[in-house]
């Protein structure tokens, strides 16, 4: 079969892997309301595309934090990527170097850090979760010694989300082994956490810092008076709390409270250039995806992410001439129109 969008792979990814497996990637919390908002938000973003603008040349060149990119798509982090592919977190490194991005390391990982470092020829930025201190700072050393050119907290996750779904089609084995297990360690996320452990982790190392799971403006407001290097807005993918909004919604409030002190990227539900493009539009630095690219390594390995991430970079080099919009710096917030109050 042609693979011609995103859906396709998700559609020959779910062929290909074990049930267990395909429902832990594709759950979402509870009801999945989110899951599902994630999606249909931005479906009600309408574009208001310029005309009789010069697009031959369209440029999609970035950076986050310094980094330079050829198109503003990042992978997020995902974990135990080895239930798409047994070479897991370092086959999708390999696939993110195709694609010439920056890939975010799960603590949720089926492979070291260390080794996913070693197979990687891009950037990569690790992403933590605080089980206890002891084990985050052996994660942090470890993270910087590597070679890892950032540090995401997540911060949504004082306990894990209802995955009702999966529950059904609990996974064991090897498969389920991680980073924070590697260290000896619980793999419950510490609920006592407060605003305290940004300074604590600033304390352990010089990597940027960039917070994961804001979804209000004061809490945007707060991370910057932390001094955090960026912001990922995202609801973890409808994995958590269900009944948050999606986080296209709730990036226009954010971006206004954070006021260019600090990047503003976006992740959830993106699975086309248009989406991207409203993204942009909306404040988004860059966006970052997750399950797409998981798609891909189920598919066809590191080829197959990078086939995935070529497909949304495409789209949105036509999505952009299509608008009106020959460089990233001519997207602004009246390219959209919003059938709701943000």
């Amino acid at each position: 079969m042609d693979l011609i969008n995103v859906f396709d792979y998700e559609a020959l990814a779910r062929e290909r892997m074990e049930t267990g497996s395909w429902v832990y990637y594709a759950c979402g919390a509870e009801d999945e309301v989110t899951l599902r908002a994630n999606r249909s938000a931005f479906e009600r973003i309408k574009l208001r595309p310029r005309v009789l603008v010069d697009v031959s040349q369209i440029e999609m060149k970035t950076t986050v934090l310094g980094t330079p990119l050829p198109m503003p798509i990042l992978i997020a982090p995902t974990a135990f990527q080895g239930l798409a592919h047994p070479e897991g977190e370092c086959e999708m490194a390999r696939g993110a170097a195709l694609a010439g991005t920056l890939m975010i390391v799960s603590s949720s990982a089926n492979r070291r850090l260390e080794e996913v470092a070693a197979a990687a020829g891009g950037p990569l930025w690790f992403q933590l979760y605080i089980t206890t201190r002891p084990t985050a700072q052996r994660l942090v050393t470890r993270a910087e010694a590597a070679g890892y050119q950032g540090l995401v907290l997540t911060v949504d996750t004082p306990r894990w989300g209802n995955k009702e779904r999966s529950a059904r089609y609990p996974l064991t084995g090897s498969t389920y082994k991680a980073n924070f297990e590697n260290e000896s360690e619980g793999d419950l996320p510490d609920p006592s956490c407060t605003w305290e452990i940004i300074p604590w982790l600033r304390s352990l190392s010089h990597l940027p810092l960039i917070l994961k799971g804001i979804l209000r403006a004061e809490d945007a407001q707060r991370a910057c008076e932390y001094g955090v290097d960026a912001i990922i807005v995202s609801n973890h993918g409808g994995r958590q709390l269900d009944g948050v909004p999606a986080t296209i919604e709730v990036l226009p409030e954010i971006v206004e409270a954070v006021a260019g002190r600090c990047e503003v990227y976006l992740d959830g539900g993106i699975r086309r250039g248009t989406d991207i493009l409203k993204a942009l539009a909306l404040g988004a630095r860059a966006v970052l995806v997750g399950r797409p690219p998981l798609w891909g390594l189920a598919v066809n390995g590191a080829q197959g992410v990078a086939e995935v991430l070529a497909l949304l970079r495409d789209e949105l080099e036509q999505a952009m001439a299509l608008a009106g919009c020959p460089s990233l710096s001519s997207i602004d917030r009246s390219l959209v129109r919003l059938s709701y109050v943000p």
